[in-house]
């Protein structure tokens, strides 16, 4: 290759060799040797020893040699994660002198900089996850780049000719944590940085110069007149859509008018909420993760599944239990085994997978700590195996506890972890429903509200089941019975609700304003993402702790799921024909097989982890794989495809 340039080329291209810092070498995560004994093997096992690991040259494979090289350039980041789990370090003295000279089994430098008497680039940057605690942003970006400076123009390096320094945000393990390796990530760090390039020996280019005499910002984040002119359109949209259908006749006609036996706006909802789930359990970083990321305000889909779950227990078992109450026990904890069945079933199934030797199973049986669970921040970075001590299950005897773990749902994939949590309030749904059927809801919303409270004070597990680690009993029962009395009584809220059009206003400019906020998150999605720049991050982190955090739903985060279901139902109630005819024939059956595609949706999770292609964070492979991975559960739900054997 080097050499076709070399023959075409007038416009005097240089051609760089550029290879990863070595000091992981051989990069364990993404390693792929040829076979023993091979030509490709023997180029690899450099000491000759029989093995390919770290105390071979981790460069001088892939040298091309000095007749094709005219710079070479390394890259080397400032990162401790070694490729695995988020953590936040600040660089140890000397560090990149070290990456420079004693990386691997080769002096870098000494080999093919000074060497070769060849020219270097250095590209670099440094690790940091808004998402993890430890040092913070600008303690790490400033240490670091007080040793670039230093390394790039002291006499040792004196053949460092260019420094790079990557300047974007980007993902680890498909989205699940967000690394921004920007020195322009806040002001006061890229004043210091630049203040300390003007003091040093560097010369910039072009990349660095400013526009306008103003300092650039940050290429995914709107700020100033443009964050407001977001908030005014918002305004704008939600006076629009108040105001359209009472002066506009057409628009009027656009109403819901179905036959309420089964409401299709509930179902509409359930849909999106499902898919919400599957998008965020797969993981693949794609546009999709764009709007079912906390983009509609601090709501997931976990959360409106949850609700949703409870007042479809209210709608179809509330009109029963008038009339025969042991038939509504006996229909519920028929439900409820099946789904207990299928829980265990999924548990053992992946079980049963993570033992074969070829099939990659690790997205199921352990999860990393964001630091949003019931650990807190001081967990970020734990790696949890949700099959610890299963595998005794295979010894004999079998030890005692292992049964009794299983039956507790003790292991399991964590992304079906809220089976458990919906087969416990499905079995306590008749007692809630004969409250109900009494005219007991005020009790029953005091008595739940009660509960939410003491659990998210103690933080206390009522149950060992492995669900009470994200979705605590004592907290998320409230979303459920929350939702059962709205079933139950959905007729009288509906016509409560048009009678009091203020209510539904207010929780629609609640819902709006959750969700603009939401929108300042700094923990980007990927490189599409977009944010509002005016809460600094410190601040939104204080505020999302405080108010907004998930697993103990804190007080902000169920308001804003009720608000934004009220807001959401009434919106589709005066729209619904347009709607409909876009989304609903995707959405409707969908959320009529909310059950059905949960459970499916494990089995994609273990497709996709063995598809190399789809791990890799190409956005726009992966959003067509969303695409098609979507469009097969709806041909799925459409054909009744097992039905008879997966619950719906």
């Amino acid at each position: 290759m080097a050499a076709a340039f070399k023959a075409t080329d007038d416009a005097g291209t240089v051609m760089v060799w550029q290879p990863y810092l070595g000091r992981d070498y051989p990069f364990e995560r993404h390693r792929n040797a040829p076979a023993t004994g091979s030509e490709g093997f023997a180029a690899l096992d450099t000491n000759g020893d029989g093995t390919w690991n770290g105390s071979d040259a981790a460069y001088a494979p892939y040298y091309p040699g000095d007749d094709a090289v005219e710079w070479v350039g390394l890259t080397a980041y400032h990162d401790d994660t070694r490729g695995k789990t988020a953590v936040n370090t600040l660089p140890v003295e000397g560090e990149l002198s070290a990456m420079l000279t004693q990386s691997g089994s080769e002096d870098f430098y000494s080999s093919y900089v000074d060497g070769r008497n060849k020219p270097m680039v250095l590209e670099t940057s440094a690790f940091y996850s808004p998402a993890t605690g430890g040092a913070a942003n600008r303690d790490i970006k400033v240490s670091w780049w007080e040793q670039v400076l230093e390394t790039g123009t002291s006499a040792r390096f004196g053949r460092i000719a260019a420094v790079v320094w990557d300047e974007r945000t980007s993902t680890r393990d498909t989205g699940v944590a967000i690394i921004d390796w920007r020195l322009t990530r806040d002001a006061g760090t890229a004043a210091a940085a630049g203040q300390a390039l003007k003091q040093s020996a560097l010369a910039t280019g072009p990349a660095t110069a400013r526009s306008g005499g103003q300092q650039a910002t940050r290429a995914n984040s709107l700020s100033g007149a443009a964050v407001w002119t977001v908030a005014a359109a918002l305004a704008l949209l939600l006076a629009a859509l108040w105001q359209l259908p009472r002066r506009v006749g057409a628009v009027a006609s656009w109403g819901y008018g179905e036959p309420t036996k089964r409401d299709s706006r509930v179902d509409f909802l359930r849909g999106l909420a499902i898919v919400f789930v599957v998008v965020n359990h797969l993981g693949m970083s794609s546009l999709f993760q764009l709007l079912t990321q906390e983009a509609v305000g601090f709501v997931s889909g976990a959360e409106l599944f949850v609700l949703f779950s409870g007042l479809v227990v209210g709608m179809v078992y509330g009109p029963r239990v008038k009339d025969d109450f042991g038939k509504v026990v006996d229909l519920t904890s028929r439900r409820a085994g099946k789904l207990y069945v299928t829980a265990l079933v999924v548990m053992v199934g992946v079980f049963l997978l993570s033992l074969l030797p070829l099939f990659q199973t690790d997205a199921l049986t352990t999860y990393v700590d964001q630091g949003t669970g019931g650990a807190g921040h001081n967990a970020v970075g734990r790696t949890y195996d949700l099959y610890a001590g299963m595998e005794t299950l295979l010894q004999f005897p079998v030890p005692a506890q292992v049964l009794p773990a299983i039956l507790l749902l003790q292991f399991g994939p964590w992304q079906f972890n809220v089976m458990g949590l919906y087969v416990v309030l499905l079995l306590a749904s008749p007692l809630i429903l004969a409250a109900l059927n009494r005219g007991k809801a005020l009790w029953v919303l005091a008595a739940t509200l009660g509960v939410y409270a003491v659990g998210a004070a103690a933080r206390f597990r009522i149950l060992p089941s492995q669900f009470e680690d994200s979705f605590p009993l004592l907290v998320w029962q409230v979303l459920f019975v929350i939702g059962l009395v709205a079933g139950f009584h959905r007729h009288r809220i509906v016509a409560w609700l048009s009678a009091h059009s203020w209510v539904v206003a207010a929780c629609t400019v609640l819902a709006l304003t959750f969700a603009f906020l939401s929108w300042c998150n700094p923990y980007l999605a990927n490189g599409f993402d977009v944010r509002l720049a005016i809460i600094p991050d410190s601040a939104y982190r204080a505020m999302y702790d405080a108010f907004f955090a998930r697993t103990y739903l804190d007080p902000g985060r169920l308001l804003n799921v009720l608000v934004l279901v009220v807001a959401s139902y009434a919106f589709l109630t005066a729209y619904w024909k347009p709607v409909e005819r876009a989304l609903g024939w995707f959405l409707i059956p969908l959320g009529q097989a909310t059950l059905y595609v949960f459970i499916l949706h494990v089995v994609l999770i273990a497709v996709i982890a063995n598809i190399p292609a789809l791990r890799q964070g190409d956005i726009l492979l992966n959003t067509a794989a969303y695409a098609v991975l979507l469009g097969l559960l709806w041909v799925m739900v459409k054909k009744r495809f097992l039905f008879g054997i997966i619950p719906t």
